[in-house]
């Protein structure tokens, strides 16, 4: 049964406190807010993109997947859903399993598809690249990044360093 009209607006208010919070990095609180708008509105894209990144702010890795995934289900073309979806599966890259890098890769690839300039999705699989070491692949997504957001100087010192790693491996 579809929400009253009342409690649309309730969801929608809560909902504009918890992207304000967010915004001001409050995201314990802003997690809080959303998942009261969560349960008034569960298949409210707007509510599931930040409950999703509220979930991976405060590092509740696994209930973040769990929404999100079903977020996707629900709004496949939503890039900013993928992208999400993508950090919650990969938590702390440095502390990220082999397969949840590739989840996260693949979920970074479904934005990409959907919005080729997806916001840092290419330059997040560099970094994943980073860590495994694998310096091709790394250069080739921060090349990408770089086409897409070519002011990015992060991007463009770690390519360097990537295709310096790479040319001192093939020597």
């Amino acid at each position: 049964m579809p929400p009253h009209e009342d409690q649309q607006q309730q969801a929608f208010e809560l909902l504009n406190e918890g992207a304000r919070l967010m915004h001001a990095q409050r995201f314990g609180e802003a997690l809080a807010v959303l998942e009261r708008a969560y349960q008034i509105l569960p298949d409210d894209p707007d509510v599931l993109i930040n409950l999703g990144g509220a979930l991976v702010m405060t590092a509740r890795w696994s209930k973040a997947v769990a929404v999100l995934e079903r977020a996707v289900a629900k709004h496949p073309l939503h890039d900013g859903l993928w992208l999400n979806l993508a950090a919650a599966y990969l938590g702390r890259l440095e502390f990220s399993s082999y397969s949840r890098q590739e989840q996260a890769i693949s979920a970074y690839q479904q934005a990409i598809e959907i919005d080729p300039v997806a916001p840092n999705a290419h330059y997040n699989i560099a970094l994943i690249y980073a860590e495994r070491k694998d310096w091709a692949q790394a250069a080739t997504w921060f090349e990408a990044a770089l086409r897409t957001h070519p002011s990015d100087r992060d991007a463009a010192r770690l390519l360097e360093k990537a295709r310096t790693y790479q040319a001192e491996e093939d020597d």
